[in-house]
């Protein structure tokens, strides 16, 4: 049992999470809000605690971190992919010996609901004008996955069952997605090859620059699901003043406010894997990990 658990920020914790926390620590303490984005203000609210939890807003960077010695345990109540990619040191983090865990796949069903969707009003011409002039279906569509990750390889799933033609590029060749008839292609390939590209990569994972848009070409529509952009903006902002379409749920996922006035964008301005659902997923995930570091069953 931890002697005290902070959570620096809102979790997203249902309530009864919130609950189960204090099975864990002789001492909850539970902030309300969010810090500025500065490690000593970061340090203050950790103070002497030996847990933190944290979400997907707030950087713990080295600079907080060694000004608290009694932490030992840091639970991050947001997708954890890799240590490259996450708002937590984990690097500085391990080398203190504190263990860092965070989740996965609990927001993908909403991102996934939100790509359909988004895909069939643009086709159909749900309150715009239909994208061939009249309506039609996703029926033949030729689509690329980039990043056949779990989010990735369920929107390839959703837009299979809807009738499409389903290729992607990902680091290796999947057995699973050979088997379902899923086409693995190199980037560049896939680029020329579809009409709708689904990006599907992690934070900080850029992947399409200035050759790879002169590929994808024109009369295109580009999605990004991640939490950042997936490409250089210099060439994004070229290609997207053609006749081609880029859908983003987040501002983040698009690059910037300053992109929102191009007649080219979609954007939601609302991360679509948080719904009622995903923050029961989180919820149960997070409690987990605590109870496999405490061995405390709740």
């Amino acid at each position: 049992m931890f002697q005290k658990l902070v959570a620096i920020e809102p979790t997203s914790l249902i309530p009864s999470a919130e609950k189960k926390l204090h099975a864990f620590a002789n001492e909850v303490v539970l902030f309300p809000d969010k810090p500025n984005d500065d490690d000593n203000e970061i340090a203050a609210r950790i103070g002497d605690a030996d847990a933190v939890l944290l979400s997907y807003t707030t950087q713990l960077r080295k600079g907080a971190l060694e000004q608290c010695p009694n932490v030992k345990y840091i639970g991050m109540c947001n997708s954890l992919y890799t240590p490259e990619s996450a708002n937590v040191d984990i690097y500085y983090a391990n080398s203190r010996g504190i263990t860092v865990t965070g989740i996965r796949d609990y927001g993908d069903e909403g991102v996934v609901e939100y790509v359909i969707s988004e895909l069939v009003r643009c086709f159909h011409g749900f309150d715009q004008e239909p994208w061939d002039g009249m309506p039609r279906e996703i029926t033949g569509l030729k689509a690329g996955i980039v990043g056949l990750g779990k989010s990735g390889g369920m929107i390839a799933d959703a837009l299979h069952f809807f009738g499409a033609e389903i290729s992607y590029f990902a680091r290796s060749e999947k057995e699973d997605a050979k088997a379902k008839g899923y086409c693995f292609l190199p980037l560049d390939e896939l680029l020329v090859k579809n009409e709708v590209i689904c990006c599907c990569l992690n934070r900080n994972t850029v992947l399409l620059h200035a050759p790879q848009f002169e590929k994808l070409g024109n009369r295109k529509i580009l999605f990004n699901t991640g939490l950042s952009p997936a490409w250089d903006e210099e060439p994004f902002l070229e290609w997207l003043n053609g006749d081609n379409l880029c859908f983003c749920d987040t501002v983040g996922a698009l690059g910037g406010e300053h992109l929102l006035t191009n007649p080219n964008v979609r954007c939601m301005h609302v991360s679509t894997g948080r719904t009622r659902q995903a923050f029961d997923r989180l919820s149960e995930k997070v409690i987990q990990n605590l109870s496999n570091y405490t061995g405390i069953n709740v």
